[in-house]
């Protein structure tokens, strides 16, 4: 644990472990920092940002530029008060440069283990043709099938096949590699809104979580917040349904479903996920087997589009270097 650097060091009580960083939705990152607030978890310890990090842009507010703030990685804690068992948040607002990904989740993974951590967590979006307003199911995936049979029970849905991707797939892997016992919760968020947080997704998680590890949470402020994107959603589809007032007439709704499906290029990307297309291009440049991963990112937020002149870039100055 030499690169983790502690404030305290505080005595837990067969701790669980959950890990969080950005994604799709935001789910995770929203979840776990709703968390680490509402239970008023304090920190005890931290990842340094530059050993897993570097920067890749500057930020321009009001025409002045400056360096972005590094990335936190930080450890909570949280103690029972009644629950069967004390907890561990481990949160980041950016995922790490995938070329020290591996080396992330092993610290993380060598803190659990300094605290006789039995059950690890992660929590991740699982993107699904469903409609904004739809209720979020909760799928699961487990490191042993004893542990996926346990979580019938907590009304979530197995991940009987498929994959958990980047950081999410990476951290549990390697969790259960190491002999810990753990799973992985995805709430579900529509397929359209993958660039868009989503609150009802980060809801239906935690409630899930807080059921297994047997805390109480007050969902109030998800509620509300998940109200206020919802009617968000609904004026911009709105809008783009009835066109300004001297359009023909209203579209149909065939158009308001393809609009549905460009909604995410309307929307940012998460700054964690501008950055890792970056990287990638930037590893690309040198060694376009990489490009295929590249691509394969771009797809999975509906961004190839924005990305194509630089995509297409790449092939062309690889084959001057060959040439």
């Amino acid at each position: 644990m030499e690169h983790i650097k502690f404030v305290k060091r505080p005595r837990l009580k067969n701790p669980a472990l959950i890990a969080a960083w950005p994604g799709m939705g935001e789910v995770a990152f929203k979840a776990a920092s709703f968390l680490v607030d509402k239970l008023r978890a304090e920190p005890f310890a931290e990842l340094p940002s530059q050993e897993y990090f570097y920067l890749t842009e500057s930020i321009v507010q009001k025409g002045v530029l400056s360096l972005p703030d590094e990335p936190f990685s930080r450890f909570y804690f949280v103690k029972s008060r009644g629950a069967p068992q004390d907890l561990i948040v481990f949160l980041s607002d950016a995922q790490p440069d995938l070329a020290r990904a591996e080396d992330y989740c092993r610290n993380i993974i060598d803190l659990a283990r300094h605290y006789k951590v039995k059950t690890v967590i992660s929590f991740a979006a699982m993107p699904q043709p469903i409609d904004h307003t739809h209720p979020p199911n909760v799928w699961y995936a487990a490191t042993t099938p004893e542990i996926a049979a346990h979580l019938k029970q907590f009304n979530a849905q197995l991940l009987s096949d498929g994959q958990i991707s980047g950081l999410n797939g990476l951290f549990l892997g390697l969790a259960k590699k190491a002999g810990f016992e753990g799973f992985c919760l995805l709430g579900e968020i529509p397929l359209y809104t993958i660039q868009i947080e989503n609150p009802k997704a980060s809801q239906a998680v935690l409630d899930v979580t807080a059921r297994i590890l047997g805390f109480k949470l007050d969902f109030g402020e998800l509620q509300e917040q998940a109200r206020a994107m919802e009617e968000q959603i609904n004026g911009l589809l709105e809008h783009l349904k009835l066109g300004p007032s001297n359009a023909p007439g209203p579209i149909g709704e065939e158009e308001i479903e393809k609009i549905k499906k460009s909604l995410s290029q309307l929307t940012k990307l998460p700054a964690s996920v501008k950055e890792k297309i970056e990287k990638l291009f930037v590893q690309a440049k040198t060694d376009i087997s990489r490009a295929s991963e590249l691509k394969a990112e771009l797809d999975k937020w509906s961004v190839y589009k924005e990305y194509e002149d630089r995509f297409l870039d790449l092939f062309k100055k690889s084959k001057e270097k060959n040439n």
